[in-house]
């Protein structure tokens, strides 16, 4: 009887253990399972949380573009101020926890032509002005037998004489290869597109055109050398490891640039400028005289009626094939854009006779002689202006009330009166009636690569223009025309005369990089995008998002928004 009690209490203690054995498993699994439930919902969060900031930091970049957008309008005030580099303006916190900054390489201006690299020594805060670069679609515009264009493309780096011609070929409007070029018969897959294209990532279908030409060694496109870009074939993208970056072509040619024709002072901003070559000389005067008075209204509209006193005066030699570009119908950088056209040359040429018929009929009728200023303008004018710079120093032999009398320009060459006038009379006034100027250079932003191509350039003067315009960096107001070059003795009058009609100091459209980020860390975005403000309402014409080629920036590169950009 004691055994069997004895075993009965052994069994019943076994099953104990084993129970509990079964409760340790399942408290174990349990535990498990709460603490992959918890893994989980922490890695829930923490992707929820990434997504939010990457959200967050797309908005914010989209909300620079847009910023961009708002302060180039008219009462934005954004041409008012220092659009190169400020920190104040394109370094802006969106809420406590990031924001975005607008950014672009800041060059050393080292580079040379036969190698076209430059050393990146930072970043500036602001945009790039797409006038600093060459306008691909303008060169084909050049008349293939001054070689203009292909001199143009040459300065850049690695062009060679057929791929400049292969590239102009595609663009311009015949079917007629250039000496060194290729049309349709030269392709077997792709036919050129014997038009302006709208996009240079076009121009890689062209032959001799390849990605490492087009973009360099920039892998990421944030125009600064990485790491990656400066050790040769150890990574991607293959580079000569020379601690200098190749930017490519892309660097120095765009298909955007343009400058609207109107003034842009902030209180005539988009008002219609006067046009020194207005046909009927009767309205020339009266349009001057109400803007600028008597003095100036008689003096030009007499310059116009018997042109400058004498050759030496004009200092140009019209007969020049360098100065027959700057003939407004002829030069495609101030001749190219929308006008008053029918868009048939023909029907053109027959109003513009209809119009010289009345001009003549109202000018030669029995009715007498009509007159402004005391000027017979009966006879008409005989001459056109081609740059404004011919009205300064300029002398005009007219009669005024039956008297020969010489008329001297209001504006002298004096570097200090020059300095003071400039502004307005650029501002106020054009020798075209296009409402757009496409192509001209920014002498204040474009590389040295771009400004050797400029037609008639003096040899030493891209570097002199170089070496200037980073002395007078603080002082914008130096700047502000293209006639700092006159002011500055980097040219003399007539070669200011020659120029004038490739080159400006402001564009209205801008391209950008917006780095959307937070100060904690987290997701980068990278937008890229061009603002055209030659119209009344600025618009984005173009936007990519850049972030798949990486971040561009390091942490360190980029401040953080509770502290200045430009400590």
């Amino acid at each position: 009887m004691m055994k069997s009690l004895h075993q009965f209490e052994q069994r019943t203690t076994n099953r104990e253990g084993s129970a509990l054995i079964v409760v340790l498993v399942v408290i174990v699994m349990l535990s498990l399972g709460a603490y992959t439930f918890s893994e989980l919902m922490i890695t829930e969060y923490q992707a929820a949380d990434t997504y939010g900031r990457q959200v967050r930091a797309q908005l914010w970049a989209e909300s620079g573009v847009e910023y961009v957008t708002t302060l180039l309008t008219p009462d934005g005030g954004g041409f008012d101020n220092n659009l190169y580099d400020n920190s104040s303006l394109f370094h802006m916190a969106m809420d406590s926890d990031g924001g975005f900054a607008i950014v672009a390489p800041l060059e050393n201006y080292t580079s040379t032509a036969a190698t076209g690299q430059t050393t990146s020594s930072g970043l500036r805060f602001g945009l790039v002005d797409e006038c600093a670069k060459l306008n691909v679609n303008v060169l084909a515009k050049f008349d293939p037998e001054s070689g203009f264009g292909r001199d143009l493309l040459l300065g850049l780096p690695n062009m060679t004489e057929d791929v400049a011609d292969a590239i102009l070929d595609w663009i311009d409007e015949d079917d007629e290869p250039r000496e060194f070029g290729a049309e349709a018969d030269s392709y077997s897959l792709v036919i050129p597109r014997n038009g302006p294209i709208s996009s240079l990532e076009e121009l890689l279908l062209v032959m001799g055109v390849d990605p490492f030409l087009m973009y360099g060694e920039d892998g990421n496109r944030n125009g600064v050398l990485d790491p990656n870009e400066d050790d040769a074939d150890q990574s991607l993208p293959y580079d000569n490891a020379d601690g200098v970056l190749d930017l490519g072509w892309s660097a120095h040619l765009t298909v955007s640039s343009k400058e609207g024709n109107f003034r842009h002072a902030y209180d005539r901003f988009g008002e219609e400028r006067l046009n020194v070559n207005e046909p009927l000389l009767t309205d020339l005067y009266d349009l001057l005289e109400e803007e600028y008075g008597t003095d100036i209204a008689t003096f030009i509209t007499a310059y116009r009626l018997k042109g400058p006193a004498t050759d030496e005066t004009l200092g140009v030699d019209l007969d020049d094939i360098a100065m027959e570009v700057l003939v407004p119908d002829e030069n495609p950088l101030i001749g190219f854009g929308d006008s008053e056209s029918t868009g048939d040359l023909a029907t053109d040429e027959a109003l513009a006779d209809a119009a010289e018929g009345v001009a003549d009929a109202l000018f030669s009728g029995d009715g007498g002689a009509v007159t402004r200023g005391g000027m017979d303008l009966t006879e008409g004018a005989s001459t056109e202006i081609n740059s404004l710079f011919e009205l300064i120093d300029a002398e005009v032999v007219v009669e005024i009330e039956g008297r020969e009398t010489t008329l001297t320009s209001p504006w002298t060459s004096d570097p200090g009166l020059l300095q003071e006038s400039l502004p307005d009379l650029m501002d106020s006034l054009t020798v075209t009636t296009q409402s757009e100027i496409i192509g001209r250079l920014n002498i204040n932003q474009a590389r040295p690569e771009v400004l050797m191509g400029i037609p008639g350039i003096p040899e030493d003067l891209p570097g002199l223009i170089v070496a200037t315009r980073e002395r007078l960096a603080n002082d914008s107001s130096q700047l502000a025309t293209s006639g700092w070059l006159l002011t500055r003795g980097l040219v003399d009058l007539e070669t200011m005369r020659l120029l004038d009609g490739f080159i400006t100091t402001r564009g209205d459209v801008m391209s950008m990089q917006v780095i959307g980020y937070a100060d904690r860390g987290g997701p980068i975005t990278r937008i890229e995008a061009v603002v055209d403000a030659s119209q009344e309402i600025p618009q984005v014409i173009s936007q990519r998002v850049l972030t798949e080629l990486g971040p561009g920036y390091r942490r360190d590169q980029l401040p953080a928004f509770g502290q200045d950009a430009n400590p």
